[in-house]
């Protein structure tokens, strides 16, 4: 984006002009090279003009490079392949802080990013080098309120901190599976739950948000006041304004039984076909619930089990009772006390790719074959701390139907049973990155391949678990992404949030 370009690359008046014309025969709209063409003067300075203006406005929301705070918040995200060196950092206390950062870069056209949680390894998802970072941290409020049911969250708020308030209050939300997790970025991308086949996706759950405009006001959208913004929040991601706030309905879902069985890579296959029955059962009970992950770098299998009622050994599990695992650690529990009992990985640079197929017996175990045996999970291992992980996630065809019934989302999906399927790596050192993501994208298109062959492949890419490479949006459909131009004419026509923030998906071009 040329939003992102020094000034060291228009080489001259007449390179510039071109370029303009260009964006503008594509449909795109570029006001910071207008404002580059006036001044005269680079990026870089622009932005440490801009984060010393800003000093000036804000002090105590403003970090520097030369403040003992910013080593720590430019490193805050999980991956450090995701680590970045802002120009500034602005960590707002209030939305009304965000309304002054908002219409300060906005006048001086200077690039930003927005953090939640830092979860996603996409390096520019949520950083940025030459530009500045508007960190949520301070913005973590959680509080509930008995007469409405509803739980109003802030966008830097963790999801460990979300239960552990509605704890209280015997009460939970349909929301992240990750205690560490940031609560804005997961409801922005669509979120995925344990509840999410009762209930339908996080982002299906969100009764009203409220959001900073690219011209510093602020709405609140729900399915009454500014419903067509209300509809493209829900997995839209930071296209149409900074989210400074969550309401959430609540469900009095406390006790339930689950846990995590380990089974050996030779177990695969027979895992994996359980999985695939698990699926397949017609009437599926809903309030049963599975994560599985393929380890082959760890020679491991781990399932995780989740039965949101206290009822042990659940009959929705049978197709895995048969197998004997190497380990198993399952009871009667709180649901924030098993999501907090996986303990945090330290390995420190990670990416993935996601892949989405309806259920297939012969799909699987040639997966498992692949996953096993492939070149690529031989090349991660050899790496230093090379891990590879294959994620199956099952979606019931009712996280669709639950969505639809609470007014609709843009994500175009299909109301059929289907894997949501996620290829994670992880590795040690910084050189290292060429080698591991060129392996990584290689198994991915294998595994899509077999998709493609098996004639179950679905379009849709979640938003959460994918690639920043990956077109999330595009594979919302036409016609969702056509609304979606629309709600953006409407709240950002002169395309702010699409230029000014390189990071994190996109909405196609027109």
């Amino acid at each position: 984006m040329v939003t992102q370009q020094k000034s060291s690359y228009l080489t001259s008046l007449a390179t510039i002009v071109t370029i303009a014309a260009l964006a503008v025969a594509i449909g795109f709209y570029y006001p910071i090279i207008n404002a580059y063409i006036k001044v005269g003067t680079s990026l870089s300075t622009t932005a440490t003009n801009t984060c010393a203006q800003l000093r000036t406005e804000l002090e105590f929301v403003i970090v520097l490079p030369s403040d003992a705070q910013y080593s720590a918040l430019r490193t805050k995200s999980w991956s450090q392949a995701a680590w970045k060196n802002p120009t500034c950092i602005a960590i707002p206390t209030s939305s009304s802080d965000v309304q002054k950062v908002v219409r300060v870069l906005v006048a001086n056209h200077v690039p930003f990013a927005i953090r939640s949680g830092g979860h996603s390894p996409n390096p520019l998802d949520a950083n940025i080098d030459t530009g500045v970072l508007i960190a949520t941290d301070k913005l973590d409020q959680v509080s509930y309120d008995a007469a409405t049911g509803l739980a109003s969250l802030g966008p830097g708020a963790t999801w460990d901190a979300v239960y552990t308030a509605l704890d209280k209050h015997d009460v939970t939300v349909v929301g992240g599976r990750v205690m560490k997790v940031g609560v804005g970025g997961l409801i922005l991308g669509g979120g995925l739950s344990y509840l999410s086949d009762l209930y339908g996706l996080v982002c299906d759950n969100v009764i009203s948000y409220e959001v900073v405009l690219a011209d510093g006001s602020i709405v609140e959208a729900t399915q009454e006041n500014h419903p067509d913004l209300f509809w493209a929040l829900k997995g839209g991601a930071n296209n149409f304004g900074i989210v400074t706030g969550f309401k959430l309905k609540t469900f009095p879902i406390q006790q339930i039984w689950g846990g995590m069985l380990v089974f050996t890579i030779d177990q695969m296959p027979d895992v994996l076909q359980a999985y695939y029955e698990y699926q397949a059962t017609p009437n599926k009970d809903l309030h049963a619930n599975t994560v599985l992950n393929l380890a082959p770098s760890n020679g491991s299998v781990i399932l995780t089990l989740v039965y949101l009622k206290p009822v042990e050994r659940p009959d929705a599990y049978k197709s895995f009772y048969h197998l004997t695992p190497a380990f198993e650690k399952t009871g009667l529990m709180t649901l924030h006390e098993l999501m907090g009992s996986f303990p945090a990985t330290d390995l420190p640079r990670w990416a993935w790719y996601m892949v989405a197929f309806k259920p297939d017996s012969e799909l699987f175990a040639q997966i498992s074959n692949v996953i096993a045996t492939a070149p690529e999970t031989a090349a991660i291992s050899a790496l230093q701390a090379g891990t590879l992980v294959g994620t199956a996630q099952p979606i019931n065809q009712n996280v669709v139907l639950a969505g639809r019934e609470r007014g609709g989302n843009p994500l175009g999906l299909q109301p059929v049973n289907q894997t949501w399927f996620s290829v994670n790596i992880a590795w040690w050192n910084a050189e290292d990155d060429s080698a591991a993501i060129a392996a990584l994208e290689s198994l991915h298109a294998k595994i899509v391949e077999l998709a493609r062959r098996a004639s179950v492949e679905l379009d849709y890419i979640f938003m959460n678990d994918a690639n920043a490479k990956q077109s999330v949006i595009a594979s919302y459909g036409e016609d969702n992404v056509r609304r979606l131009r629309a709600v953006q004419q409407t709240y950002d026509p002169d395309l702010i949030f699409q230029n000014l923030v390189p990071g994190g998906q996109k909405l196609p071009p027109a």
